[in-house]
């Protein structure tokens, strides 16, 4: 049996939450598992691979134990999701500092256009089984 793929999504950032519910909704293979970046698991797993938490506000996808930041994630993460979806991948060919720009530009706004939460979110009893921390 293939591990999971696993996505770092910070916990408190309402579009992040989002994003979370709709992969799931789209994750029609139960592909992902989740955790956030602020929760122990994500914190061990961003000291894995040399990611600084105080210099990321990224998602994180790790698969086939590398891990993938910013867009690249996300995009690699569109691959494997029902619908359409999966045609945003083709968007890898282009250079990375085109598409992290497009990121970075939505991910140091998104307190400002979608709002923060207290704390992180915490799973339904149905959606805990996707969550490592939970």
């Amino acid at each position: 049996m293939k591990e999971s793929d696993i996505i770092l999504f910070d916990g408190v950032c309402n579009l992040c939450n989002s994003a979370v519910l709709f992969i799931i909704k789209r994750d029609k293979k139960d592909r992902y598992r989740f955790a956030a970046l602020q929760n122990d698991i994500g914190g061990k797993l961003l000291a894995h691979h040399r990611i600084d938490p105080d210099k990321t506000d990224s998602i994180v996808l790790i698969r086939d134990g590398k891990a993938y930041t910013k867009a690249g994630a996300a995009l690699r993460i569109a691959r494997y999701l029902s619908g359409g979806w999966p045609l945003l991948s083709a968007l890898l060919i282009l250079p990375k500092f085109l598409t992290n720009t497009v990121y970075d530009y939505i991910a140091h706004h998104r307190y400002q256009w979608f709002g923060k939460k207290e704390q992180c979110m915490i799973p339904t009893p149905e959606l805990k089984a996707k969550f490592l921390d939970a």
